[in-house]
């Protein structure tokens, strides 16, 4: 008997062509803008990286490292530990690539002074922002590797070991001795079962060894990027808590007693492994001294937290491109999306929040570019930093969402990078200091150093002056600080001081009508549902702007 032959049941219509092979820096006018107002004028690099991560292999390995993730490896085939963590072959690309551009070390080049003092903050930031759009996961390491420097610059003897290698551009995963390796990559471990957020209360002991060399038994229920060379840690030394480095092979090239006992398993971020970990007698080296364990680890914090607000602003601008994209290929009643009254509303919405995040993590990072010659942009970095993380970090997951919206269904499955960018969005603002640490910390800021915060206050009020909203939001935050319940307005100030740095920061770098839209709808009047804000004027520019050809 003859059985029907199958046939396709219709031609598929309507439907978006795929987002590869688009170049992530050209295509972003705001962000462009943003690097020239801050003094960025030479783009060529970063646009031919832009072009290079907007591949469809590149974007692709995103994917694959996403949907492969890492796997724990505690022992041999014959009963030996090996505390390994095998990758899949698309984790190790990116993070080829990334070394390659010099994501992990641009700003410790060779010709910076001894003791290194980073430079090149801004140009470092426009490409974190671009890679961490496509694949956010093998970025921690990167992050880590990058920041551990400021606490290992405390410690001369260690640097002059590690630092050539950091300063490597050239990939080496082997698991083999740090001092063997090509390059190398740094993690960290500061949180236990018992304390979390709260370091101090660590247990995990350091005994003295040998001059700067100690033995340390405990417990971390974090530590990110395990299979990294080396790793800083916190633990309680005889003179209180203290700052090491633990390589994870010992000095006789035998393995480290950091006994893995298990991956993660996390909302997002899953290319990348996060562990919890034994210390059994693990030999590592104290960095700084003791009883200083918190202040030497802050000065890498400072610049973890920096990350966190660019790379969140990143995941926000892709989010964005890909709604876009979107929109202008696909029709509904008869008409491009891009060409819907109530989707225009949203899109541009979007794209004012992404404006104005963009401009505030470039004008950041130039203040760390600036911190070292000018008191004003170090009282800045350090005022401005916890706000944008904050601000910025909080927002993500929201406005993910509604770009995520915007493609309806197709955006909800996982073959969209969709779900990937909304699962990765909330472990910025958590990592490094979730909300109420960080709107604390900024009062202890204000509090360590008060003419400072209110000389950061005034000159942002300054740079947005004229703007609707601005007097009254810098009033706001002046007033929040000096009372005697400022501790439970501390989220309130964080809020503001985030609105108020972005509208100063729009005003320098983005067409007029855009930051007068942003200072109208978030300074001057509450903020109202995404797409139920009145741009005005703003609306067109913002549209044009948002995903410019390429």
């Amino acid at each position: 008997m003859d059985l029907p032959q199958r046939s396709d049941t219709h031609e598929v219509l309507n439907q978006t062509p795929p987002f590869a092979d688009i170049n992530l820096v050209a295509s972003n006018e705001p962000l462009l803008d943003a690097l020239r107002a801050n003094g960025l004028t030479e783009q060529e690099s970063l646009i031919a990286a832009g072009a290079r991560w907007g591949t469809a292999e590149r974007l692709e390995l995103g994917r694959l490292a996403n949907e492969n993730p890492p796997k724990l490896r505690t022992h041999d085939a014959r009963g030996y530990r090996i505390d390994g963590v095998e990758f899949h072959p698309a984790y190790h690309a990116l993070m080829r690539e990334s070394m390659a551009d010099g994501l992990h070390s641009s700003t410790w080049e060779e010709n910076a002074p001894e003791p290194p003092s980073p430079q090149g903050h801004l140009a470092r930031a426009a490409l974190l922002y671009t890679i961490a759009g496509v694949e956010s996961g093998h970025v921690c390491p990167m992050t880590m590797t990058h920041a551990a420097v400021a606490a290992l610059a405390i410690a001369p003897e260690r640097l002059k070991d590690w630092l050539p290698k950091i300063r490597s551009r050239t990939y080496d995963p082997r698991f083999i001795p740090f001092w063997e390796k090509h390059s190398v990559t740094l993690g960290m471990g500061m949180t236990e079962k018992q304390g979390g957020t709260d370091v101090r209360a660590n247990t995990t002991r350091a005994d003295p060894a040998n001059g700067d060399e100690y033995r340390l038994t405990g417990h971390k229920w974090f530590m990110s990027a395990p299979m990294s060379d080396g790793f800083l840690v916190l633990a309680q030394a005889p003179g209180g808590l203290t700052c090491f480095l633990m390589p994870r092979h010992r000095p006789d090239g035998s393995l480290n007693g950091i006994h893995l006992q298990r991956l993660k398993d996390k909302l997002g971020n899953r290319s990348n492994a996060s562990s919890e970990v034994e210390f059994v007698d693990a030999f590592a080296w104290r960095i700084g001294e003791e009883g200083k364990g918190v202040r030497t680890i802050l000065n890498m914090v400072q610049l973890t937290r920096l990350d966190c607000a660019v790379a969140s602003a990143g995941l926000v601008r892709m989010s964005l491109a890909l709604a876009m994209h979107h929109a202008r290929h696909r029709s509904v009643f008869q008409k491009k999306l891009i060409d819907q009254p109530a989707m225009q509303a949203v899109l541009a919405d979007l794209a004012l929040d992404t404006e104005a995040m963009t401009a505030l993590a470039m004008r950041l990072a130039k203040s760390f570019d600036g911190a070292a010659s000018d008191t004003m942009e170090a009282a800045r970095a350090r005022v401005v930093t916890p706000a944008a993380k904050f601000g910025i970090c909080k927002a993500a997951p929201r406005l993910i969402y509604e770009a995520m919206e915007c493609l309806g269904g197709n955006g909800y499955v996982e073959e969209s990078p969709m779900p990937r960018l909304y699962r990765e969005a909330p472990v910025n603002a958590i990592w490094e200091g979730s909300g109420n640490v960080i709107a604390l910390d900024i009062l202890r800021a204000a509090e360590r150093e008060t003419d400072a915060a209110l000389a950061v206050l005034e000159q942002l009020a300054g740079e947005a002056w004229g703007l609707p909203g601005v007097a009254e939001t810098a009033n706001l935050i002046q007033t929040s600080l000096r009372s005697p319940d400022a501790e439970a307005r501390a989220r309130l100030i964080a809020e503001r001081l985030f609105a108020l740095a972005a509208t100063a920061a729009l005003a320098r770098s983005g067409p007029a009508e855009i930051a007068e839209a942003y200072a109208t709808t978030r300074l001057a009047q509450p903020p109202h549902m995404t797409g139920a804000n009145p741009l005005g004027q703003a609306a067109k520019p913002l549209l044009n702007r948002a995903l410019s050809p390429t």
